[in-house]
């Protein structure tokens, strides 16, 4: 069991597993009243109940590579182990604690005593700013459900976000020949409900007419050459019953083509992406059944330099050495609803690894049919008051979690995507600008993609 307040989270001791790694230098977090008292004595429960030897797997100032990738076999995804074994190297230092803005944690108290599941405990209902479920109870026999919601109103990207410039390639692992390499332009997106920063608050009036949670634009690609001006913009609406609307721009017909929901979750040609698992698990929620597998202390990568390094003893199929500490994770599996969504998903399931604090999926796994491991999904997140250390505009009064890089592998094959979050060489030194009105539904817009298009 866990129980998490607003603003950290406690582990009840005697339900770890005897041998599960616990690190004693992570910090408490602030609290005030009886979080406090309740924070201490759990504290004595659990120092009491770790077996001495879960101590000794990895410890601050250890760096893993694949000869003694053994060490941390148990502090990892399966798709992770796979990295770790095929060259991605780890620091491992002491973890560190993220906490939420402060908007949104004010949100958060105020609204998310309304919040609970709809009757069949698939939909949210009485949602308005801030986490639907701050206590989780992973006893609730809808414990699995409530992160997923929690997934889907993590604090990280708030009520507006765009990124200006990335770029990814596509790479075999250990082989030094780039496949493809792209540049994006904007990745943004702008969310109806939930906001805590940026007027209209906490909801665009927009989302009574029309029924949209959120809007997302990726666009436009200016390398390659071949897909010079492609893009993509994608609906949510709160219906559960509704669809994601979704349209490209294909430069060679210079055309707006209305996609079928079956290639959200597809990731199509030569690529190791997909539009559902851009930015962790994304997929509709009503369209999955979960189930809960638990909670873990597991190693993440949540404190990332900048800027990263691409790992030269995998072929550039990742990040490395980055430093890597140990999380308390809470652990979903996640399987296409039966008849809701025909031949929607290629994947036989997901594997979520959900960060307690942050609320942002470190990795995830997908699994074909028979049940093989097929994908691993890395984010490399940071946290501090800038995305950019030479920022001068993307500055806050206080820390926020920013994404440094993603990589997808098809562990089946050995292709490798990997996305750097700004570009690695560049001249865009803000990188992301997260709830400063870069962007306003206007940008999330066929005629917007079309208009920028070369």
């Amino acid at each position: 069991m866990s129980i998490r307040s607003p603003s950290g989270l406690w582990h009840v001791g005697c339900c770890l597993a005897p041998d599960q790694p616990v690190n004693l230098e992570e910090p408490t977090v602030n609290t005030v009243g009886v979080w406090r008292r309740l924070a201490a004595a759990l504290a004595v429960v659990l120092l009491l109940s770790v077996a001495p030897a879960a101590l000794a797997q990895v410890k601050p100032g250890d760096f893993i590579t694949k000869d003694n990738a053994s060490k941390v076999k148990d502090l990892v995804s399966p798709g992770v182990y796979y990295k770790v074994a095929h060259g991605m190297s780890m620091n491992i230092i002491p973890t560190g604690r993220i906490d939420w803005p402060p908007p949104y944690k004010e949100a958060t108290e105020k609204y998310s005593a309304q919040c609970r599941l709809s009757p069949d405990h698939r939909t949210l209902e009485g949602y308005v700013a801030g986490q639907p479920f701050p206590m989780i109870d992973s006893n609730d026999p809808y414990v699995a459900e409530k992160i997923m919601w929690n997934n889907c109103y993590r604090p990280e990207l708030g009520d507006d976000y765009d990124l200006r410039a990335y770029d990814a390639k596509l790479v075999y692992e250990n082989d030094p020949r780039v496949i493809t390499y792209y540049l994006e332009g904007h990745y943004a997106g702008y969310n109806l409900t939930g906001r805590t920063e940026v007027e209209p608050l906490p909801t665009d009036p927009d989302f009574k007419t029309t029924g949209r949670l959120w809007l997302f634009g990726m666009y436009p690609i200016l390398a390659p050459a071949t897909s010079r001006g492609s893009g993509i913009i994608r609906y949510r609406y709160a219906d559960p019953a509704r669809a994601d609307d979704s349209w490209d721009w294909t430069p060679g017909t210079r055309r707006v083509r209305r996609l079928d929901e079956t290639i959200l979750s597809d990731a199509a040609g030569v690529t190791t992406w997909d539009p559902d698992t851009y930015g962790g698990f994304g997929a509709k929620n009503e369209e999955y059944d979960y189930r809960f597998l638990g909670e873990k202390n597991l190693l993440g990568c949540l404190h990332a330099k900048f800027p990263l390094t691409e790992c030269k003893t995998d072929g550039d199929a990742s990040a490395c050495p980055e430093d890597w500490e140990i999380r308390h994770m809470y652990v979903v599996e996640a399987t296409l609803r039966h008849g809701w969504v025909a031949n929607a998903d290629l994947h036989g399931k997901y594997i979520v690894y959900e960060d307690s604090e942050e609320w942002w999926s470190p990795y995830i796994d997908l699994y074909d049919h028979q049940g093989v491991l097929w994908y691993v999904h890395i984010w490399w997140n940071t946290y501090r008051d800038r995305p950019n250390p030479n920022s001068r505009i993307a500055i806050y009064p206080f820390k926020r979690a920013f994404s440094y890089a993603h990589g997808s592998t098809d562990v089946q094959s050995g292709l490798a995507g990997m996305a750097y979050l700004p570009p690695l060489e560049g001249a865009e030194t803000e990188s992301w600008y997260i709830n400063m009105g870069a962007v306003d539904r206007q940008f999330f817009t066929v005629q917007a993609m079309q208009k920028v298009a070369p």
